[in-house]
């Protein structure tokens, strides 16, 4: 039986000038092993492109691992099998490991657009190829339970991902064009980029702007035009992104002390940011009749603002001053969007004093 790995073009026996996977290599003798053409080891390097010593251990293997019945034709000068084989031996895989798997495939949607993308849908695919043969569950069943949908995720251009990623790696200054959220203008930035980082399934590129002269964040498919300087840049070694984020609710931070931020969730929402770890700072104090107050170190309020909005009635700040005054400010401007001359709606809130304690 005549079995060749995916993607396999068995149509040339001529010496391949590519690199392939042991795996590969394995499939390809396997099949050399199993025409019956008893090929050894010198046929076998110049068909793989492998040195004789690398097929001698890849038969090895194959004998000692795969428990494949190989054997030496004295007079053919050459590798036959003593038994017929059905089928080349795949990898004992759990349902777990599988749904792993599957799980990865899923994740693979927020490397959608960058130049990862293929080589990580290729790695999943041969992975998968590999498991044929000895699996013991219904991989069509599990996939079909196991479903992905998480936020919409901004596609980055394929030339940006991959300039920026360069830069990043090379350590070249890295010049672009930027459009702000909310700005119908496009800037001209100068940035020496030290990480490219996926937050919240948002990419970004984190480094020093240097004409801002401060450390700053860009979202990658605010970018385009990116072009690499050849200027070379060292990054500073006192520089930590753990740290530069640490007092931040995503990726955004300032250079300012943190403060104890004090929210009071009820209902619905209580439950829910009762079951997640929003921040590594975070204190969740339980209340009465199910009211939950969450406290944390925290520094740039302007996630933290759009992060509260989100849970409407159901979230109350107490501190900072700052924030309560900015919520505050945002509720009247959204109502304001609503109100006419006709409905007369009062622009009356009732927000909880900057020191309010709790009970």
């Amino acid at each position: 039986m005549r079995l060749s790995p995916p993607n396999q073009d068995q149509t040339a026996a001529a010496p391949l000038q590519v690199t392939r996977s042991p795996l590969e290599r394995m499939w390809r003798i396997h099949d050399e092993i199993d025409s019956g053409s008893f090929p050894n080891c010198r046929t076998l390097g110049e068909i793989l492109a492998v040195s004789e010593k690398t097929v001698s251990r890849d038969i090895e293997f194959m004998r000692s691992r795969l428990d494949l019945p190989i054997a030496y034709h004295d007079k053919k000068f050459g590798y036959y099998y003593t038994e017929p084989v059905q089928t080349m031996p795949s990898l004992d895989v759990s349902e777990g490991e599988l749904v792993s798997l599957l799980i990865a495939q899923g994740a693979l949607q927020r490397y959608r657009g960058t130049p990862y993308e293929a080589s990580l849908r290729s790695a999943c695919e041969k992975i998968a190829g590999a498991m044929r043969g000895r699996v013991s569950v219904n991989i069509s069943d599990i996939a079909s339970r196991i479903v992905f949908r998480g936020d919409s995720v901004l596609e980055t251009h394929p030339e940006v991902f991959e300039g920026v990623a360069l830069a990043v790696r090379e350590s070249n200054v890295l010049d672009f064009e930027y459009k702000k959220l909310g700005s119908e203008h496009w800037e001209h930035r100068v940035l020496r980029p030290y990480h490219l980082a996926c937050v919240k399934d948002m990419w970004y590129a984190i480094g020093f702007d240097e004409m801002r002269e401060a450390v700053r964040t860009f979202a990658l498919p605010r970018m385009r035009a990116t072009h690499l300087q050849d200027k070379v840049f060292e990054r500073p070694l006192d520089f930590s992104l753990e740290d530069h984020l640490e007092h931040s609710l995503g990726v955004f931070s300032v250079q300012e002390p943190p403060q104890t931020v004090r929210i009071r969730f009820s209902g619905w929402a209580a439950q829910f940011v009762r079951e997640r770890k929003w921040h590594s700072s975070q204190r969740l104090y339980e209340l009465e009749a199910g009211v939950l107050e969450w406290e944390a170190s925290l520094s740039s309020m302007v996630e933290l603002e759009r992060w509260v909005m989100g849970f409407g009635a159901h979230a109350r700040v107490l501190a900072p001053s700052g924030l309560v005054e900015r919520i505050r400010a945002a509720l009247q401007a959204t109502v304001a969007e609503y109100a006419t001359a006709e409905s007369g709606v009062a622009l009356d809130f009732m927000v909880a004093e900057p020191n309010s304690t709790r009970t």
